[in-house]
């Protein structure tokens, strides 16, 4: 989240961002928590003050009782104190529950390289790799590959769970597994990430840390009766490890993998991508995330791209780099690249990474900080990227291998996982 005393000494960069996000209905609620804050400094500054008086008493009782007097008429103004700090700590509890409601919706500032348009038509390319693949006859699209070649059974994976989930056969399971190994593999043996497996299920207070809650509730799974979530993404454990921590300078920084499966309710995206792998209630991936100095930032954001590019251009699989735009952004992050792979069989591009800097937003509401070498605690800055998206790796691997009797080829990087 933002810091509120930011919010408060910049308004109007803060209601630019919010132009720019398509988030202008925000703007009379952030002025009322404004002015709400603004209250409450002044109760703060009360309540500190009757706590000064209280304290000064409570050293003359000490020494009108040494003196053998009555102390009785201090005792009652001592109490009467505590009667009205109570009443005023009461107070800051409510306006601390009225700013929240609206701090926790607030979007991350964007850099000021981020492209600004309402959608991600806006989004700009910044550079391709590779070519695309030529044909001698008409590709098909990955479900029919998958369908033809019986690796997916889509129709078995609607039985089992209902829509928007898949059931992997023989060799597309192995194929997705291979995978996972294989960009696991690079990701700590060539990148230097540490790998975790973290739970799948995290509760209210890690799913806040990152920003998922509570503005994205509908968006993700809660088991009934608890307190726990289906991760939509291994960024949410994985950031949070360090939640509540103060690291050493010396420690920083912190490069953390994880393979995970993914849940996602995919609210607001009725009619999109309803065939296929591309968009689904469970898929695997692969998440880099980056603790880091505040200073860094901004060069890990290029380097995370480049670890999760690493993975395609071992595939010699044809992509593109793309910056979204301000309205296409996500929630969390002050810049996003995302990374494009082109499918021949829809003849499209569709993002198979998206790497974000989040700068200290994340840090805030997770409380984690470093110390550095002048003592001073600073919030450290996070990062988050795909490292890829499996299935939809695969997808890109189907599609853009395919033969002409309808068959498809293994990359070369692969054959040894399989």
């Amino acid at each position: 989240m933002l810091d509120i005393r930011y919010i408060s000494e910049n308004m109007d960069k803060v209601k630019t961002m919010l132009e720019k996000r398509n988030q202008v209905k925000f703007f009379a609620d952030v002025e009322d928590m404004i002015k709400k804050y603004q209250e409450k400094n002044k109760v703060q500054h009360e309540s500190d003050s009757l706590r000064n008086q209280r304290n000064e008493k409570s050293k003359q009782i000490g020494k009108i009782k040494a003196d053998g007097k009555d102390i009785s008429k201090i005792s009652e103004e001592v109490k009467k104190i505590n009667e009205e700090t109570k009443s005023l700590e009461q107070d800051l509890v409510q306006y601390n529950e009225k700013i929240n409601k609206v701090l926790y919706y607030i979007p991350n500032m964007l850099d000021d390289i981020v492209p600004r348009g309402k959608d991600e038509t806006f989004n700009k390319v910044i550079r391709a790799h590779g070519k695309k693949p030529e044909f001698k006859f008409k590709p098909k699209p990955h479900w029919d590959i998958a369908e033809e070649n019986n690796i997916i059974d889509f129709k078995r994976g609607t039985k089992l769970a209902g829509s928007r989930f898949v059931l992997y056969n023989s060799r597309g399971a192995a194929l997705e597994r291979a995978l996972i190994n294989f960009m696991l593999d690079i990701q700590t043996k060539e990148h230097g990430y540490k790998e975790f497996i973290p739970p799948f299920m995290v509760n209210e207070k890690t799913m806040t840390g990152t920003g998922q809650l509570p503005k994205f509730k509908e968006d993700l799974f809660k088991i009934e009766g608890s307190d726990h979530y289906l991760i939509p993404t291994a960024e949410v454990p994985l950031t949070n490890i360090h939640s509540d921590e103060v690291l050493k300078e010396e420690d920083l920084p912190l490069y953390y993998t994880a393979y995970t499966p993914c849940f996602r309710s995919e609210a607001g995206s009725w009619g999109k991508d309803t065939r296929g792998l591309i968009r689904l209630h469970q898929f695997n991936k692969v998440e880099l995330v980056k603790i880091v100095h505040p200073d860094n930032s901004e060069k890990e954001l290029d380097s995370m791209v480049a670890d999760a590019e690493k993975i395609l251009q071992m595939l010699d699989i044809h992509y593109r780099i793309v910056a979204l735009s301000s309205g296409d952004i996500g929630f969390s992050s002050s810049l996003t690249y995302d990374i494009e792979v082109w499918l021949p069989g829809v003849e499209a591009y569709r993002e198979i990474s998206s790497c974000s800097n989040c700068r200290d937003f994340q840090a805030r509401r997770a409380n984690i900080k470093f110390k550095s070498s002048k003592g001073k605690t600073e919030f450290v800055h996070t990062l988050n990227g795909s490292g890829l998206a499996i299935g939809r790796t695969l997808v890109a691997i189907l599609e853009n291998f395919q033969t002409i009797d309808g068959d498809f080829t293994i990359p070369e990087v692969l054959k040894k996982y399989l």
